[in-house]
């Protein structure tokens, strides 16, 4: 699995500029994420490509639950602030995910039966990795909106 977990991010890091463009072109076209549309090819590529770095470094174990729950509750508070919905935010993470496997169905990724095996692990690594930052963005955006609005402080 660990040959495998690094071919994978090896092959996704070789082409990031085309995932990131192919998942920008997505997000600026999909009518549940309009908003992105206000921001230049340049800002929605780096918010794309930063997520498919914190992808990889999460395959690879270079980073832990508490830090995708630090950078995308600061995501969900600036795209708050910045008029996006939630469920822009959301759509937009999904959209990214989608093309990762979009992309390795494409490349013949998984060529054997054991690397069929194997995809189920590496599917579920990269599904858990994604609930975490669209459970801590909206974390974040409700966190954000509370401050701003404090009738949707509890009591």
């Amino acid at each position: 699995m660990i040959a495998l977990t690094k071919k994978l991010v090896v092959l996704l890091s070789d082409n990031v500029d085309t995932l990131t463009k192919r998942s920008m072109e997505d997000i600026k076209k999909h009518g549940g994420t309009k908003t992105y549309r206000t921001l230049t090819d340049a800002q929605i590529y780096s918010r794309v490509a930063q997520v498919y770095d914190q992808v990889d470094k999460w395959m690879l174990g270079e980073i832990r639950k508490e830090d995708i729950k630090q950078t995308f509750m600061a995501v969900g508070k600036r795209r708050r602030e910045e008029g996006f919905r939630v469920s822009e935010v959301i759509q937009a993470l999904i959209i990214i995910r989608r093309h990762i496997w979009i992309f390795v169905d494409s490349e013949n990724f998984f060529d054997t039966a054991l690397d069929l095996h194997s995809a189920i692990d590496l599917i579920n690594s990269t599904l858990v990795f994604f609930d975490r930052p669209i459970y801590f963005t909206s974390v974040g955006y409700e966190q954000s909106a509370r401050t701003v609005d404090p009738k949707l402080n509890p009591a």
